[in-house]
Formats: C-alpha cells, structure tokens, sequence
C-alpha cells in the first residue's frame, strides 16, 4: 500500500456507504405516536468501520453514511445534528479502547484481540445507548418544539438497547472474521496507531 491516508479515505467512504445502506434498508420501523424509531445494524457499521480504520475515521464514516440515511428519510431528516453527533462518538470512543487500550491491531492473541474487541464494542454502544434517546429527547423538545418527546424516550432506550445487543455481536464476529485476511495482507502494519 502506497498511499496508505488515500487508502484509509477510500475504506471510510466504503463504510460510509455501508452505513447507509446497512441503516435505511435493513431497518425495521417502529412507530410511537407521531414519532418513529427502528432497529438496524447501521451502528454494527460504525464499530466495524471503528476497528478497521480507526475511531476518529470510522466514527466519521458512521456519521455520514447514517445522517444521509436520516436526511433522505422524512421521518428522520430533522435529527440529522444528533445523529451526527452520536455516530461519531460511537467511533471514537471503539477506536478508542480499541486501539490505544486493547492495541488489537498490533496483538496477536486471538483471544485478548477478542476480548478487547467485545468491550471497545460495548463501549461504544453503551455510550449511544444513553446519549441517543436522552440527546433526541432534549432536541426535539427545545429545537423542534415536540411536546410528544416523554412518549418516545422509553421506546428509544429500549431499541437503541436492542440496535447496541445486536451491533456488539455482529461487528465482533464479522472484525474476527475479516481480521486474519486484514493480516496477511499486511494491513496493520500500515497503520500508525
């Protein structure tokens, strides 16, 4: 790898997409009252995206593709701000246990690259379980003027509980599984964190 920040562009652009794709069409949507959530695997993405490229990148990666999800959705659209903010953080905050705590990259043991890459997981979604629903309930109270917001609050704890379950065991089984390939072809010897 020649250019390893084109490169590492590239993937974030890759996951990106896949990001979008992974949250606006694999998503199931719940409506409350004049509200809507769903359940998805799009922050699944982001953590993915978070071991592979990085926190600060995969975060930013997770945070577009997701936000064009929510702009091109009705529904959705006006919380493109928090969904910006939550999916970015989500990122940071994997690749930040990750890599500078856990050093999967540079560790060989299968077992301790597993560990490490459950808890950034877990981490990070811990982190969205919480700030999602209570930064989407004060947004849409004080910038939107939703009096409707208390309904939704318990429903978003709730599904947000069930996107992070889901998330956590999708992006650790999928990273175990591409890591070995991301090995020999000499990927992490290209990173420099």
């Amino acid at each position: 790898m020649k250019n390893s920040k084109t490169y590492q562009l590239a993937l974030a652009a890759l996951f990106a997409a896949l990001s979008y794709v992974v949250f606006t069409f694999l998503q199931i949507k719940i409506p409350v009252g004049g509200d809507m959530t769903s359940i998805h695997l799009g922050n699944a993405v982001v953590v993915l995206a978070a071991f592979i490229i990085g926190g600060p990148l995969g975060g930013i990666a997770g945070a577009i593709g997701m936000s064009i999800g929510d702009f091109f959705d009705p529904v959705y659209a006006p919380l493109v701000p928090k969904t910006l903010f939550c999916k970015f953080f989500i990122g940071v905050i994997t690749g930040l246990v990750a890599h500078h705590f856990g050093k999967i990259t540079k560790n060989n043991d299968t077992k301790h690259v597993l560990h490490w890459a459950i808890f950034a997981a877990i981490a990070g979604l811990v982190f969205n379980v919480f700030a999602d629903p209570i930064i989407g309930y004060y947004y849409k109270i004080l910038v939107l003027g939703k009096p409707a917001a208390e309904l939704s609050l318990t429903i978003n704890f709730v599904s947000s509980f069930i996107n992070a379950v889901a998330s956590v065991i999708v992006s650790v089984v999928v990273y175990m599984a591409l890591r070995p390939a991301l090995k020999k072809a000499g990927y992490f010897e290209q990173l420099n964190w």
